[in-house]
């Protein structure tokens, strides 16, 4: 894996286009992100907007690819030749390794003048600093345990929500059996393993998920618990239309907004397609939680790094970490991105019912401590046991494993991916 991310991160130092040069300078943030569908490109579109109010211009990098692999890609080349983008879009651990590349800059001016310690909760803080200092900004908190339905489907198969497994599957077998696609899954790593995210936390419930995929304990990596996971994909995989290879997660979306599918297992970021596309939550549309997660969120959460940049440009970086963390942005991009804010002391007041309860749980669950770290978006752990991972829950979609392969070389390729 190392090996193949070392060639392809060369590749793209020799072959990407030159980066145009800043458009005035001192007032510019060039920022490298990957929300480049529909429902994404309008909720950036509200902090463009924000920051040019403030006289600050927004140079965009876009690079395509839901899980942002190719965008890490392409930052790599850019650190490697020197000339690294003003902010970056990161999640979770890949903050901390960059942090620990000594090339991060420093928030602290701004975050303590306006109080990030007391709003932005722990388990968020733990990624948005390095050495106790504040070297990004959250965005929001995206929770992906959440299935996505296409209301008028369900009402015509008099389908509820699900609440247990069983409910789950028996919506799912009845949609089938009516012609359409029961699940919409795009066929990327990424997607597949946040179906594992999500069946862990149901089959097991928050401490087990913790254990085997925070804490990395090989016991609970090899339980029969995790068997019982990988049945459970296996039975998923079953209800999923034959050509999502290569999908991307916004179409597989697309697929049940437009009535050729009945489910969507996908994190709330799915809400912004569906917001998009002038669907109403309850009338077009139902959001809830994957069953048997209630009362345990995973979250994931946007955060934008800042690099450290020539001192000249510094006030248009801390005025873009600035418009971040304002309750307002916080509030109008989070209504149409369909994540919540990542401030606990902002009204929901704007948000729908999903929002509304998305947060109120969040809440709760940092109270409790089942507010847990999403492994599929690198929250959990390091970057080589999350492609671990990966590399393992693709091989069940692709038919390779069976439950028993897939138990032995989860502990295996975990147990290698931690010594590396």
């Amino acid at each position: 894996m190392f090996r193949r991310l070392l060639l392809a991160t060369t590749f793209m130092a020799l072959t990407a286009p030159a980066v145009p040069a800043l458009a005035d300078d001192n007032n510019t943030v060039e920022v490298l992100h990957w929300w480049t569908s529909g429902g994404e490109a309008a909720a950036l579109n509200v902090l463009k907007k924000d920051l040019e109010g403030k006289g600050v211009t927004w140079q965009d990098m876009p690079v395509a690819g839901g899980g942002g692999e190719q965008a890490m890609t392409v930052l790599k080349a850019r650190v490697t030749a020197g000339n690294p983008p003003t902010a970056v879009q990161l999640l979770g651990y890949a903050v901390t390794d960059w942090a620990k590349q000594g090339v991060l800059g420093n928030l602290d001016p701004v975050a303590s003048k306006e109080g990030w310690d007391k709003v932005i909760p722990e388990p968020l803080q733990k990624f948005s600093k390095y050495e106790g200092h504040w070297v990004a900004a959250p965005v929001n908190i995206h929770s992906p345990n959440w299935i996505w339905g296409n209301k008028e489907i369900l009402d015509k198969l008099g389908i509820a929500p699900p609440k247990t497994w069983d409910e789950f599957i028996a919506a799912l077998d009845k949609i089938k059996g009516a012609g359409y696609t029961a699940l919409a899954l795009g066929g990327q790593p990424w997607q597949e393993t946040e179906i594992f995210d999500n069946v862990v936390d149901s089959t097991g419930g928050p401490e087990f998920y913790k254990k085997a995929l925070v804490d990395l304990d090989p016991a609970a990596l090899g339980s029969p618990t995790m068997k019982t996971v990988f049945e459970r994909i296996i039975k998923l995989k079953g209800y999923t239309d034959a050509n999502n290879a290569g999908r991307d997660w916004n179409l597989a979306t697309a697929m049940v907004i437009s009535g050729k599918a009945g489910f969507q297992i996908m994190g709330d970021w799915a809400k912004g397609e569906f917001v998009n596309a002038k669907k109403v939550e309850n009338t077009d549309f139902i959001c809830t939680r994957f069953p048997g997660t209630q009362g345990s969120v995973i979250f994931n959460s946007d955060q934008f790094a800042f690099f450290k940049i020539a001192e000249a440009r510094l006030h248009a970086q801390l005025e873009m970490a600035s418009a971040i963390e304002s309750p307002n942005f916080q509030v109008a991009f989070n209504v149409v991105k369909g994540s919540v804010p990542a401030r606990t002391d902002v009204s929901d007041e704007k948000f729908d019912d999903c929002g509304k309860e998305s947060m109120k749980e969040i809440k709760e669950d940092a109270a409790k401590g089942t507010l847990i770290g999403s492994f599929t978006h690198g929250h959990a752990a390091v970057a080589a046991v999350q492609n671990a991972g990966y590399d393992v829950v693709a091989n069940v979609f692709t038919g390779q494993y069976d439950a028993d392969t897939a138990v032995k070389e989860l502990v295996k390729s975990i147990a290698a991916a931690k010594a590396e």
